[in-house]
């Protein structure tokens, strides 16, 4: 049976995804200041991926000699299992040290757990008792210098059904946030997490929108306000033609935006990226964290 696309959760853990990338503490922190906002046990997650079998290799073992050919695959084998213990060695130090971390931001009970296997996998297995997935927009293998997603951030988005927090490089105390409106059915399902939420309650909010002011946009937004100001909040709209990363990145600066909300899939027909263009764009560019929604 196939999951649905997407499920509001109203219980379940923060898991902070960790590698030894430079977003490792932001991604501790944000897991902590979540786990704070909603009352939730955060966990620390760091998964060893299966490296690919060895290539295979131009046989040689009649010019080096049978003998040697065994030889230097058992050190080879040897050195491959020397590799994974200390790469799990390497990894629960790391959830030591992040569950240490949280510890003293103040998370509620954390914990660390590691596992083996693509991490885009382990997340789908695990998410039926998470709430919350934290994880940095490039990880440990990523080019900084492309302003490309990292690979892992790709697969992940593609994968899991729970709300996902893309973290910023640093972390930095939210104080107010937007929501990117269009009036879809997947800014609605934004505006409705929100509202359920206690991870925002209490900030002040806006909503951001690129486009002409239609009927249509005009009635969504009509509902949008409704249900933000019955949930408590009392949001500010802003509302410009154009283009929408350029809008959305103005204004996040104008605003002083410290959190975005976003779907994760626009209106493009061409999906030659999993997320849609508008927040591909928006993620490559952001220097604040992003919460997306599928």
């Amino acid at each position: 049976m196939s999951k649905p696309a997407y499920i509001i959760p109203t219980d379940g853990k923060v898991m902070a995804c960790l590698d030894a990338s430079a977003y490792t503490e932001s991604v501790v922190d944000h897991a902590a200041w979540a786990s704070r906002r909603l009352a939730a046990d955060l966990v620390c997650l760091h998964v060893l991926d299966r490296k690919p079998a060895r290539p295979a290799r131009a046989d040689f073992s009649g010019n080096i000699g049978m003998d040697t050919g065994v030889e230097l695959l058992e050190e080879l084998a040897e050195l491959d299992a020397k590799q994974a213990r200390l790469a799990m060695r390497r990894g629960r130090a790391l959830l030591e040290q992040a569950r240490q971390r949280a510890s003293d931001a103040g998370a509620i009970n954390p914990d660390g757990q590691q596992r083996h296997g693509p991490l885009a996998q382990a997340l789908t297995e695990l998410e039926d008792n998470v709430r919350l997935f934290v994880i940095g927009k490039r990880g440990e293998a990523a080019d900084f210098n492309t302003g490309h997603l990292g690979a892992n951030l790709e697969r992940v988005v593609r994968s899991v059904h729970r709300p996902l927090l893309v973290t910023s490089r640093k972390f930095q105390a939210v104080e107010r946030f937007a929501i990117a409106f269009d009036g879809s059915a997947t800014t609605r399902k934004c505006v409705e997490m929100v509202c359920m939420s206690p991870l925002l309650k209490g900030l002040p909010c806006h909503l951001i929108v690129a486009g002409d002011e239609t009927a249509a946009l005009t009635e969504a937004l009509a509902w949008a306000r409704t249900e933000l100001e019955q949930a408590g909040f009392e949001p500010e709209t802003i509302i410009q033609p154009g283009n929408a990363e350029q809008i959305i990145t103005e204004q996040i600066g104008e605003l002083d935006i410290g959190l975005l909300v976003m779907g994760a899939y626009g209106h493009s027909r061409i999906r030659h990226l999993i997320v849609g263009s508008t927040t591909t764009a928006v993620l490559r560019s952001s220097t604040i964290p992003v919460l997306l929604l599928r």
